[in-house]
């Protein structure tokens, strides 16, 4: 039996950066539902939140799991449920980029930390701001497909 722990800090953001989780009860809502839905699929979220148009969720790589698989499915599933559910006055979607990022185990809990605080963090700064953070400081680059 393999013994793993590698944790990934993944971003990403409602299709056009619509604010569709406008309200806190209705992130709540969609925060827990996305982590009981992972946790059925064997997908280990450690901490969820985000804000209005976007989310943050840490999560611990299983031995079969792969980044796209893990979007895949949480992308999909959750903005299935929300429309399902007529969570959003509007078609609610994904975008289909995203940020995934690894977290050494000696940040862990600074991770925890940042992500459990989005509320906070985004009464100072905007999305779009935090992106173009996340874009400088870890040196991503847009690689256009062929």
């Amino acid at each position: 039996m393999p013994f793993l722990k590698i944790y990934i800090h993944f971003v990403w953001s409602t299709k056009n950066r619509v604010p569709h989780l406008s309200s806190f009860e209705l992130r709540e809502k969609v925060w827990k539902h996305i982590k009981v839905n992972a946790q059925e699929k064997g997908i280990y979220i450690d901490h969820i939140n985000g804000y209005s148009d976007h989310c943050h969720c840490l999560i611990s790589l299983g031995t079969d799991q792969s980044i796209q698989k893990i979007m895949h499915l949480i992308k999909g599933e959750s903005s299935f449920w929300i429309n399902k559910n007529k969570l959003t006055k509007e078609k609610f979607e994904w975008q289909d980029e995203y940020f995934a990022i690894s977290v050494s185990e000696s940040i862990v809990d600074k991770v925890r930390h940042y992500i459990k605080n989005q509320e906070l963090h985004h009464k100072n700064k905007t999305f779009q701001e935090e992106y173009d953070e996340i874009i400088r400081k870890f040196g991503f680059q847009k690689i256009n497909p062929k």
